[in-house]
């Protein structure tokens, strides 16, 4: 793994990088590269915080979604149009929360960056005026205005901002102490930064640009995390959504959001939230077994969790960094094929319960 992400590093594919590598009690972590290239050289260190980006998906608006759920606060099946009234027309009214999750709602990728609106509620006018591409529960398509959507309508039902809410009743109990939307100025120093735009390098400041113009919260982007924090997070999930004393999640709730839950006409097979096996599915790698889940991140994120064995990776980076050229997809795939191959305990060659490949 470090012969890896050490070469990648000097091919440019990215700056540097963390990793983490937990199986039961025992764990790896590493530090790779520079954390800034420009406008001077910063070396990485452990405790670097970075943009997560799309793992903003299943680090803040999932959990709280299936907290909401857990308290019998919000249904799965429930069409969104419940708790956002004005989510009309076009046959959207029939889009369900479960939908919304799975990434089979039918909505586009993203909202228009073509035209220079800006802010939260305009974001969710938008969304509210987007036509369908495909009819609810047809086809598998990933969007960010799916996730955004959902953290309004965990925003509505709760009565708390999204990111008051994650921090309130996700992070502190689990003691990620750097985890949030939003860091404040005086860890600005310890964030990797992105890419340059016409606003200036960001750092600190959300990448995803729908994000960025929706103030910095939103549902599909905008966490900063690190990966002693996103450590906690895999880990109270391995031991089915307890940690150190704390319980978050009953055993069932991380079983429903973790198994598959997309029909079993669309192809890609998705959890809530989580990806299992589809063509986002790098990080898996080629041993860990069908049914392990994860997320990727676009500024260099990845997240894969293997309940089976008991264990998961964890590679944070910022390869958009200076310029937005770094490339680690072949990296993912390499590095989540050698996480597995460094679990001697535990044979991957026959998994009771896993899911047969689909052909």
């Amino acid at each position: 793994m470090e012969r890896a992400i050490t070469q990648a590093i000097a091919e440019g594919r990215l700056p540097g990088g963390v990793i983490w590598l937990e199986h039961r009690s025992a764990s790896y972590q590493k530090c790779y590269g520079k954390r800034a290239l420009v406008p001077e050289a910063e070396p990485m260190t452990q405790d670097t915080i970075f943009d997560a980006a799309s793992l903003t998906k299943v680090v803040a608006t999932t959990p709280a979604v299936m907290l909401l759920w857990e308290r019998g606060r919000l249904k799965l099946e429930e069409r969104l149009q419940t708790y956002i009234p004005e989510f009309t027309g076009d046959g959207k009214e029939e889009i369900t929360i479960q939908q919304l999750l799975t990434h089979i709602s039918g909505l586009r990728p993203d909202l228009s960056l073509a035209t220079k609106w800006s802010g939260y509620d305009t974001a969710i006018q938008l969304a509210c005026a987007e036509k369908l591409q495909a009819r609810p529960g047809t086809v598998f398509r990933y969007s960010d205005i799916n996730f955004f959507l959902l953290g309004e309508a965990v925003q509505r039902i709760s009565g708390s901002t999204l990111d008051d809410f994650v921090v309130r009743e996700i992070y502190q109990p689990l003691k990620m102490v750097d985890t949030g939307y939003l860091p404040r100025a005086s860890l600005r120093s310890r964030i990797a930064p992105t890419e340059q735009t016409e606003e200036g390098m960001l750092r600190g400041v959300v990448h995803d640009p729908t994000a960025r113009r929706m103030g910095g919260v939103a549902g599909h982007a905008g966490l900063f995390t690190t990966a002693a924090d996103l450590a906690r997070y895999a880990r109270m999930l391995v031991q089915w959504g307890e940690l150190d004393g704390v319980r978050l999640f009953k055993p069932e709730t991380v079983a429903l959001m973790t198994n598959v839950q997309t029909p079993d006409s669309i192809p890609a097979r998705r959890g809530l939230g989580w990806d299992i096996d589809s063509g986002y599915s790098r990080p898996r790698g080629e041993i860990f077994p069908l049914g392990s889940y994860g997320h990727t991140g676009f500024t260099g994120t990845c997240l894969w969790i293997d309940p089976f064995s008991e264990t998961f990776w964890i590679l944070l980076s910022n390869r958009v960094h200076p310029n937005g050229k770094g490339n680690i997809l072949p990296l993912q795939g390499e590095l989540g094929t050698m996480a597995a191959e460094a679990v001697n305990d535990f044979s991957f060659i026959w998994v009771p319960g896993a899911l047969s490949p689909r052909h």
